[in-house]
């Protein structure tokens, strides 16, 4: 599943290539490359509307959702939060491409097939992170909070944790056990981004999904009432809409919408 993060990295290599780009992921282009996915490996195929709407719905998704998730570390980083835990990190580059103030901290837990990838790759490129960047080689289906641990990470000390395209790919089951963990692990002052499933949008998306794309590995949504469940969990959440934040960034989605949108596809979250 982890090659889904190089068609994620496409996507921002495209984005930093336009002309006001909502965010500059400069080793985007290397990973896309590096995976076989630049300029491009799956063209769309001719006259399939359906598929080119659902194309670049994904598109726009990924990067409403990378501006929101930026904003949000940046703005836990000026309360004062100096650890960062990305889960399923994939091929993120934040450590590399976003101001960090001294001392920060930035874990990025995955399994080492994506980490391995993406290591060759910096190496090739010669990045260097702007921060303490740890990589955490582990699957989040195992003791992942334990070899976090192992890697440094105190949860008496405030963290900002970042779940970025994951949740839709896990069962509810796994998304209670993540939730919990992650959890009994933050400090008071903890922040946390995720992204989740809207409503409907596997039935609209994964119904039809080409075996082994990205949609067709789609198991969970949000839940009916997101602030609800996150205060269940010790979180006072504040939901967005895609549609919203898109609006917000000056990148309105022209499409109606499917159904009633309700706020929690994207959600910023605070531990008190």
């Amino acid at each position: 599943m982890w090659a889904t993060a190089v068609g994620v990295a496409r996507v921002r290599a495209l984005e930093t290539e336009r002309e006001n780009p909502l965010f500059r992921d400069p080793l985007a282009q290397a990973f896309a490359a590096a995976g076989g996915l630049w300029p491009s490996s799956s063209p769309l195929p001719e006259g399939d509307e359906a598929a080119r709407r659902r194309r670049l719905g994904i598109a726009l998704s990924i990067v409403i959702r990378t501006k929101f998730l930026d904003d949000l570390l940046r703005q836990a980083c000026a309360s004062g939060v100096r650890q960062v835990v990305l889960l399923g990190a994939g091929m993120d580059s934040r450590a590399f491409r976003m101001d960090w103030p001294e001392g920060t901290r930035l874990f990025e837990v995955d399994t080492a097939a994506p980490l391995d990838f993406k290591a060759s790759v910096l190496r090739q490129e010669r990045a260097v992170a702007r921060c303490e960047r740890i990589t955490v080689a582990v699957d989040l289906r195992e003791d992942w909070p334990g070899a976090l641990a192992a890697a440094g990470h105190d949860p008496a000390a405030p963290t900002v944790w970042i779940a970025e395209g994951l949740l839709i790919y896990l069962p509810q089951d796994a998304v209670e056990l993540l939730l919990a963990r992650i959890s009994a692990r933050s400090a008071p002052g903890s922040r946390m981004g995720l992204t989740l499933g809207s409503r409907g949008v596997i039935e609209r998306f994964g119904a039809d999904a080409v075996a082994g794309s990205a949609a067709s590995l789609w198991l969970s949504e949000m839940p009916e009432d997101p602030v609800g469940w996150l205060a269940g969990h010790g979180w006072e959440a504040d939901p967005h809409t895609l549609r919203e934040r898109a609006a917000a960034y000056g990148r309105p989605i022209s499409t109606p919408p499917q159904s009633e949108e309700r706020p929690g596809s994207l959600i910023e979250a605070v531990r008190r």
